[in-house]
């Protein structure tokens, strides 16, 4: 990445952290892996609940390994064999997590964060309930505002990630959004979150590269 490029994601980078600021919301960045876990010691505390939400971007960082060899109690709903009872009981004790982790779908520069979900059990605890929620982004998830975010999500994001759970969806097949009505469609909840009452409570770190979808 030369200079001039570094420098633009720079500003951009330091627009976004100043609007989450704006609204209730910590704004950290990290230049790589390692200064993520480093940041992720220092505001988990050791033996507290965490729930995880569906994201490439945590495996792809290694957060998942991070927290499965932590000093935590992991609510771990990819562990090996797990049923699907089990893990709705691990989406509902997410609310009472003392943290939830996920990476974001878009991160706006006005400091806003939007999702598109499947069942909700991803951008609920997001909203409401775990005591602290840390987002993780890599820089690829930044968009000027949210008409920039729903393109990105809609035309990129979500019809990748219907690829990936094997969805038979139109987008899988075309490779861009159609607003369909297929019974395997996973755009079902659409969130905006643009501010919390509980100031800090939700942390956006965002890392110096592209993760995730």
């Amino acid at each position: 990445m030369d200079d001039h490029t570094l420098w633009y994601l720079n500003k951009q980078i330091e627009r976004t952290i100043s609007n989450l600021k704006k609204h209730n919301i910590k704004g950290f960045f990290v230049k790589d892996e390692n200064e993520l876990m480093t940041l992720l010691k220092e505001l988990l505390n050791g033996h507290s609940v965490i729930g995880v939400g569906d994201s490439m971007t945590l495996f792809e960082t290694g957060v998942i390994d991070f927290i499965r060899k932590g000093n935590y109690t992991f609510l771990d709903k990819y562990k090996k064999g797990i049923t699907s009872e089990e893990k709705r009981e691990i989406y509902i004790r997410n609310f009472s997590a003392d943290t939830f982790i996920s990476g974001t779908n878009a991160l706006t520069e006005e400091g806003e964060l939007y999702n598109i979900d499947g069942n909700g059990s991803r951008v609920a605890p997001m909203i409401y309930g775990p005591k602290q929620v840390i987002l993780v982004a890599g820089i690829n998830k930044i968009v000027k505002n949210i008409d920039e975010a729903e393109k990105r999500v809609r035309n990129y994001s979500a019809p990748i990630d219907a690829k990936r759970l094997n969805k038979n969806t139109p987008c899988t097949a075309l490779g861009y959004c159609v607003d369909c009505k297929s019974p395997d469609r996973i755009c079902n909840d659409f969130t905006i979150i643009r501010g919390q009452f509980i100031k800090d409570r939700i942390k956006v770190i965002i890392v110096g590269k592209p993760l995730g979808y």
